[in-house]
């Protein structure tokens, strides 16, 4: 082809794809999916009991912000939380319980310490399961169970509204994707981008369509009832899952489960991210391993972000109108997700330098995997 066949097609490329993304892929770009509605006749009679199961480890600064939050609940059915000591050594387990004891009317605290994950299992998924046996082995084995990380920060009734969209709607799984934190430039460079790339990876609509095939759910927030855990076999049928919350949403659907997947209202991260350094590990541990550990879908996923979020800036840049619709295409997609995040909008424009960013830390997870580094977290590194 001659240069100027070039300058034509590849801007041309662009746009269509950015066409096709905007309208073909779920539209994932929106920020209206949230708590699934509520019955129309007002609350359950009888409010099924909950066992919430923190896995935790080296959690001693976040919690002190997270922990009370689940204990000040305001749930009328039973419920009991399980806070699961994975090994810690920050005296996580110890403030857990100082914390339980400041807050004597709220859901009795119970810390479990499972020692190290067997072979095979990931450190995450092993205090899952020892949260989940306890929860099961009582008397009265509880109908629901959600699942949330130490440093997610829960409204008042968060729990209430995730069990009432539940039985509303007739759902196994509720999973609400928190509000991550964001001040420091980075985090606002970043952090908004990480939720907009996996809603394109994970179209929210597409996820809670019964009938459809992509399935994932939010690590950070899950509520799951107990008998589609079992029917599922989780989580020991996603033992070695790294990305154990979409692994977990399709096990729940590939076993006839009804799941949901949605934005957060009233349920926040407050794990900061000082500097670029603890972003980008958060990225690159698993970056990777959505690509299924796969040379050539690496190849491809380079090239598809390049025609996508490179091409336009640099040829609208050099001239080509076409590449500056695909620029401001891209750049309107962006603006709902600066919103929810309550930032500015200005930033949007800057989505290609985010889109380059995120691409080299995918590179990097792949180099550390191959370097027998992959997917580090917290001490721990699997393969």
């Amino acid at each position: 082809m001659s240069a100027l066949t070039w300058t034509t097609v590849v801007p041309l490329a662009s746009l269509a794809a950015w066409a096709w993304l905007l309208m073909g892929q779920g539209f994932f770009w929106r920020t209206d999916v949230r708590m699934p509605p509520s019955p129309a006749d007002g609350a359950p009679a009888d409010w099924p009991s909950v066992a919430v199961v923190v896995p935790a480890r080296d959690e001693a600064d976040v919690l002190p912000k997270t922990l009370p939050t689940l204990l000040a609940q305001d749930y009328p059915g039973h419920a009991r939380i399980l806070l699961v000591d994975d090994g810690s050594g920050d005296g996580t387990g110890a403030l857990a319980r100082e914390l339980a004891r400041g807050a004597p009317d709220g859901p009795p605290l119970t810390v479990l310490a499972p020692g190290e994950p067997e072979p095979g299992w990931t450190g995450k998924l092993w205090a899952v399961r020892c949260g989940i046996e306890h929860a099961r082995s009582g008397t009265s084995e509880p109908e629901f169970l959600l699942l949330t990380d130490a440093d997610i920060a829960h409204g008042p009734d968060s729990l209430r509204r995730l069990v009432r969209g539940a039985l509303g709607q007739r759902l196994d799984l509720v999973s609400q994707m928190a509000r991550l934190r964001v001040r420091t430039g980075w985090e606002r460079l970043i952090v908004p981008a990480f939720v907009y790339f996996f809603a394109q990876l994970y179209p929210f609509r597409w996820v809670n369509r019964p009938g459809a095939r992509t399935a994932a759910a939010a690590g950070g927030c899950v509520l799951l009832r107990t008998r589609a855990a079992v029917r599922a076999g989780v989580p020991d049928s996603i033992r070695d899952a790294v990305i154990d919350d979409v692994a977990l949403g399709r096990a729940v659907k590939r076993s006839g489960g009804r799941i949901w997947l949605g934005l957060a209202d009233g349920v926040e991260s407050v794990r900061p991210y000082a500097g670029l350094s603890p972003l980008w590990r958060m990225v690159s541990r698993s970056a990777y391993a959505q690509l299924r550990n796969n040379p050539l879908l690496l190849v491809g996923t380079v090239l598809g972000l390049l025609l996508v979020y490179a091409v336009p800036p640099v040829w609208a840049c050099a001239g080509s109108p076409v590449a500056g619709a695909a620029w401001l295409v891209m750049t309107l997609s962006y603006v709902p997700m600066l919103r929810y995040y309550r930032q500015p909008l200005w930033p949007a424009v800057l989505l290609p330098v985010t889109a380059a960013l995120y691409l080299a830390m995918t590179v990097d997870s792949a180099v550390q995997h191959y370097r027998g580094r992959g997917a580090a977290w917290k001490g721990r590194t699997y393969s």
